[in-house]
């Protein structure tokens, strides 16, 4: 249970964050920047977000029971919102629901300090992946082992994520364009499988099919 709740877990954090592509755009927007600049924005980014993130993970939970949305709601939603990321990643699209707007990138291209925006929130902490933690850390009520795993698998992604950003460029000229592009596909792939079954793992906590 707790390697199985690990490798969903992983697959599901690095596919609605977007190490790769997150890297890409960060490359883009510090390109006329120095080292130490792109270096301070990568360590300054990914602390806020995982400040975010963990804060969906350990209280997401409480807040949603507090406003009556129920596990099985949750599910479903979270199901729904993951499916649509995945199909935009199979289909080479920048997730439309966890990336900026094009006024958006404009603004942070304007701006000195991209840190908080956009880097740490919407590109590393959008609606996809507080939407997941919320939803992976629901599943694993009750569970402190598995809670723990959770968690473990985010800060992992994180670190995978920040790592990306300090290297932006070398990764980019590894893979080449081709090569991120069949990475995302993949995992675009696995997230739509994981987000038909929180969908039909919804259907079934709500009690509305039976049997």
């Amino acid at each position: 249970m707790m390697n199985e709740t690990a490798v969903v877990a992983l697959a599901t954090f690095f596919a609605t964050i977007g190490p790769f592509d997150i890297a890409a755009m960060f490359a883009v927007l510090t390109a006329e920047n120095t080292k130490q600049y792109r270096r301070l924005m990568a360590i300054r980014g990914t602390m806020i977000a995982t400040v975010v993130l963990l804060i969906f993970a350990l209280f997401g939970n409480a807040l949603l029971s507090s406003m009556g949305i129920s596990l099985a709601a949750l599910s479903a939603a979270g199901g729904i919102l993951l499916l649509l990321i995945g199909i935009e990643m199979v289909f080479a699209r920048e997730p439309s629901v966890s990336r900026p707007t094009n006024e958006e990138e404009l603004e942070a291209a304007s701006k000195k300090d991209i840190s908080v925006f956009p880097i740490a929130t919407p590109l590393i902490a959008g609606p996809g992946t507080m939407g997941a933690v919320i939803l992976l850390m629901a599943n694993a009520e009750g569970d402190l082992g598995r809670q723990i795993v959770v968690i473990g698998s985010l800060l992992i992604i994180l670190l995978v994520t920040f790592l990306s950003l300090i290297l932006a460029s070398r990764i980019q000229g590894l893979f080449g364009v081709t090569g991120m592009g069949v990475i995302s596909r993949v995992m675009g792939i696995l997230l739509c499988a994981l987000a038909v079954q929180f969908l039909f793992d919804g259907i079934a906590l709500s009690g509305l099919v039976e049997g």
